[in-house]
């Protein structure tokens, strides 16, 4: 069906998937919750465009100003759809504040705004308005917009206790179960995911010409950070073994054509809770939790951040850092402690010489 909507832009990216955009404020529409054509389609355009309009009547030193100029430019701009719709999430529910005067906002303030959304809509979401929060912030400080960021080093709010950790690491047992049981067209992308930590989406939609001569060289969707990772050992092996075949993109589904990402979610919780039901795996287990069990074992094996967050695709080590916070250690100090331990031992021999 043909769809025209005065000032919004629809078209189909590189991949064939339909998109569609506000022309002014760049905000993305989410097509698979709002179909083209439907009436939810149509109302969720009218949202967008009335939001435009307030936009366009915000004071300059306003929150609503500081977002407004963040989204014109291309630190916004360049962010991946998904990222600049989950942005847009946290930019609508922060509309009722969008007149208060930047010079207002203090951490304390900031907490309490974190506070109400983590009340309202849950953990995860108020710890995300902090995070973006300090985003445009940060963003406005170094372009004379605000002169401090307040939700600097502000802290998450803590997951209630029992809570299970969201995309926590795989233990080396789970690993191997599911690699047991897998069959080719899922062993491909999982194996690929659990190898290299690259994104399940990313993993999904990988064009055949990224992998050349037994390396990926690919850039994330999400970051635009370009990834470069030998394909060796029991993942060439897998690689090797799987069935060729004449689609665009590495991996395949059961039907010959490229996977999307919701049909390989259906195949993946079958196995999943088979595995669950047999008690080969535990509770929580996630694609994206991958991405922490590659960063987990690298900082278990002595890897530094840096080398952690370019095996990632991550610019900064910030995410390294947060991917691998969980890692077992005690191999890497296994000698420190040895060395202190001498150490203290002589000490302890010069003070009781006669």
């Amino acid at each position: 069906m043909y769809v025209r909507v005065k000032g919004f832009q629809i078209f189909k990216d590189r991949h064939g998937k339909a998109r569609c955009y506000h022309r002014v404020s760049k905000t993305p529409i989410d097509l698979q919750q709002f179909p083209i054509g439907s009436a939810e389609f149509f109302a969720e355009c009218q949202r967008i465009t009335a939001l435009g309009t307030k936009a366009d009547l915000t004071k300059p030193g306003t929150l609503g100003h500081l977002i407004d100029k963040y989204r014109e430019h291309n630190a916004f701009e360049d962010l991946a759809p998904r990222t600049k719709s989950d942005y847009q999430k946290v930019f609508d529910y922060l509309q009722d504040i969008r007149d208060t005067s930047v010079a207002c906002f203090e951490p304390p303030l900031v907490v309490h705004i974190r506070d109400k959304a983590g009340k309202r809509r849950g953990v995860k979401f108020g710890n995300y308005v902090k995070t973006v929060l300090s985003i445009i912030f940060g963003w406005g400080l170094e372009r004379g917009y605000t002169k401090s960021n307040p939700a600097f080093r502000i802290k998450k709010l803590k997951s209630p206790k029992g809570e299970s950790e969201a995309n926590r690491p795989w233990s080396d047992e789970e690993r191997e179960a599911v690699l047991e049981v897998l069959p080719p067209r899922l062993l491909g992308p999982i194996a690929f995911m659990m190898f290299t930590g690259l994104d399940p989406s990313d993993t999904l939609k990988l064009p055949k010409n990224r992998v050349r001569n037994r390396q990926l060289v690919t850039r994330r969707a999400k970051t635009h950070t370009e990834v470069i990772v030998p394909l060796v050992g029991r993942l060439a092996n897998i690689l090797d073994a799987l069935p060729k075949h004449e689609a665009d993109t590495l991996f395949i589904s059961g039907r010959q054509k490229p996977w999307t990402y919701s049909g390989f979610q259906t195949e993946w919780r079958k196995v999943k809770l088979a595995l669950e039901k047999a008690g080969r795996i535990e509770l929580g287990l996630t694609l994206k939790g991958l991405r922490h069990t590659v960063a987990t074992i690298l900082a278990e094996s002595g890897f530094d951040e840096r080398t952690i967050a370019d095996m990632l695709g991550q610019e900064t080590i910030e995410m390294a850092r947060h991917y691998s916070r969980r890692a077992d250690k005690s191999r890497k100090l296994a000698g420190v402690m040895s060395e202190f331990d001498a150490e203290v031992s002589r000490r302890r021999e010069e003070i009781v010489k006669p």
